[in-house]
């Protein structure tokens, strides 16, 4: 069944086009995703769809019998109505039905919850109410009847989620759902309900995410807005990033093809006399279309990060003995931990486990109950928080760099200024002169972004720093981060960021129980998936003679997989490590603290050597 048709739709601010001529169509099942740069107009063309905006040109048919359902990344709740109000707001006798019940437990009203039994059994509303109850328990929504003006900015997204899959549930017409960033504020097991739900619903989907594992789980098909038009690809992320390359590639050389006829043509209208020919005159013409396809450019920029990161000494952060309690709900209990140089940290758990705590006592932004947070004395910290910009009204992008500091010192020796490192940032010379308020969610998150650099910080926290960054800029911020030489904690729900930069977790599990696991979050979660399946099966006695038989040839897992590229990786790393020490302990003025230093360094890296060349040759048996 056709959903929509668009055809030729164009979009501007001012004189700034968003897209241009777009024409595209929805068709029952489709699962789309909808990617591009930041403030190129992706938002603005699901509220075309779902007539919240006009297009300035164009047609945009959507078929009777389809109704658009909208969940907006800053939801329009009423704020002073209940979460039950705001989530049941359809006028629909099962809506009320289930409502009125929801009410009649939450108040423990058994007089109402035997009326609520009799009028759900008239409207055979029990399957339906079954799927809100797990909407809502899965998304963490409690206390119904509390006002929507006391939430927090991640409960209010909450609601309106849960508000907008209970109204595609209650449609009886075919439904086209369309989310902009529906993970955002989400945690990494509500994420992953989502994602099931999605499947298990059958919607016709068009979303705007920044999750690669959601996009690639929900999505078959992804859509990109760039340079005013629009590109379709099938399949998953990975091959929609080797096919733009190959598009690219091909412009590009279109674009030199055309160059170089140019160049030819314009030698021959230089010596043609001023009467021109019928054949001349076709020429001519052509001609112009050769100089428009000539001047095309293909401006793909990127966000350039280089910092200068200040000195980290042989000490950095060490927790002993820590204790944090809020009344009676434990954060931290005799919690012990000492940082390392270069640490890749990530940090998950539930809202409201104290991962935002833990991250503020390392800062000693809060005070631990008890214990001692010992900080290194060159520690710098770059804290990317949730809370975002913090700005006064009508203040410029330029004025807020500026209150940070004029110059930026450069990783391979000098310094640029507040405007040049805002131009690495993506910010133009027009942009620089716009108030920090006028921003888009994501350009607001670059400008913070940029601030935390400028500060030349060698430690790191990110809280949540994929929400409302686009693709693209992900993309850099995860290579930089890679090549970051000091130390990164990450909280994040983006499990293919988690996955791309770090080496371990800790997982604050609620009532101070904090688990340090040594891998990533994809690996976690398989050995999760391994626990689970050892408690529901027991070993009997028939499989124990099984397990004490000589083994076979075992399958590689992921996690082994994972773990083998991985010291691929950094056995080179050590052995260059060593050589470097080694060179170092040639030198005859080195003092004996300094020999002594090294002499221990390069100890441990030999240790570590050994047993990573040992595990390297078990993992390559495997592999073979």
């Amino acid at each position: 069944m056709h959903y929509v048709s668009v055809e030729k739709l164009t979009k501007s601010f001012g004189i700034t086009p968003l897209f241009k001529n777009i024409t595209f169509h929805i068709s029952q099942g489709d699962k789309i995703a909808l990617i591009a740069r930041n403030g190129t107009g992706k938002s603005t063309l699901l509220k075309i769809l779902s007539g919240k905006e006009t297009a300035d040109e164009g047609k945009l048919w959507i078929n009777k019998e389809v109704s658009v359902a909208l969940f907006e990344q800053d939801p329009d709740l009423e704020e002073d109505k209940s979460i039950i109000d705001n989530i049941f707001h359809a006028k629909h006798p099962a809506v009320d039905a289930i409502k009125k019940y929801e009410l009649a437990i939450e108040e423990n009203n058994s007089a109402a919850i035997q009326d609520g039994i009799v009028l759900m059994e008239e409207l055979q509303a029990w399957d339906f109410e079954a799927k809100v109850k797990q909407i809502l328990g899965k998304l963490n929504i409690h206390h119904l009847q509390q006002q929507v003006s006391t939430l927090s900015g991640g409960q209010r997204k909450r609601v309106a989620l849960a508000r907008t899959l209970v109204d595609i549930g209650f449609e009886e017409n075919h439904t086209l759902l369309i989310m902009d960033e529906p993970t955002n504020h989400l945690d990494v097991e509500m994420i992953e309900w989502l994602e099931n739900y999605l499947l298990a619903e059958n919607v016709t989907l068009l979303m705007v995410t920044h999750d690669r594992y959601f996009l690639d789980a929900v999505c078959d098909e992804i859509w990109e807005l760039d340079r005013e038009d629009l590109f379709v690809y099938k399949g998953n992320y990975e091959n929609y990033l080797n096919k733009k390359a190959a598009r690219i590639e091909n412009e590009q050389a279109n674009i030199n093809k055309a160059k170089s006829e140019f160049r030819k043509e314009l030698e021959w209208m230089r010596k043609q006399p001023k009467a021109r020919t019928t054949k001349s005159k076709s020429r001519q013409d052509n001609f112009y279309d050769i100089q428009e396809k000539a001047s095309q450019k293909i401006e793909d920029a990127h966000l350039q990060l280089q910092i200068k990161m200040s000195r980290i000494g042989g000490k950095v952060i060490e927790l002993k003995k820590v204790n944090k309690s809020y009344g009676e709900k434990e954060i931290l209990k005799g919690f012990d931990y000492t940082f390392n140089k270069g640490e890749r940290l990530g940090i998950i758990g539930k809202n409201g486990v104290g991962k935002s705590t833990f991250l503020n006592i390392i800062q000693e932004l809060e005070q631990p109950d008890s214990g001692k947070v010992n900080i290194g004395d060159t520690i710098v910290f770059g804290n990317f928080s949730q809370q975002g910009l913090v700005f006064k009204d009508n203040i410029r992008v330029i004025e807020y760099v500026k209150n940070v500091a004029e110059n930026f010192p450069l990783a391979k020796g000098g310094s640029i200024s507040a405007s040049q490192f805002l131009e690495l940032f993506l910010f133009t010379p027009e942009k620089q002169y716009t108030y920090v308020q006028s921003l888009s969610g994501g350009e607001k998150k670059r400008l913070q972004l940029l601030t935390i650099l400028f500060k030349n910080p060698n430690f790191l926290i990110l809280d949540e720093p994929t929400n409302d960054l686009d693709l693209p800029t992900l993309a850099v911020l995860e290579n930089f981060l890679q090549d970051f030489p000091g130390c990164v904690v990450i909280v994040s729900h983006d499990r293919y960021f988690m996955d791309k930069l770090v080496d371990h977790l800790l997982i604050f599990e609620g009532n101070a129980v904090v688990k340090d696991y040594p891998g990533n979050y994809s690996q976690y979660r398989i050995w999760l998936d391994e626990q689970e399946q050892n408690k529901k099966q027991p070993i009997t006695l028939k499989e124990q003679v099984i397990v004490e038989q000589p083994k076979q040839k075992q399958k590689i897992s992921f996690k082994d997989k994972h773990e083998f590229e991985q010291l691929e990786k950094e056995m080179p790393k050590l052995e260059r490590e060593k050589k470097e020490i080694e060179l170092k302990l040639a030198d005859a003025n080195l003092s004996f603290e300094e020999i002594n230093q090294l002499s221990i360094r390069i100890g441990e890296i030999t240790t570590l050597l050994e047993e990573k060349e040992m595990r390297w040759l078990e993992l390559s048996e495997i592999l073979a």
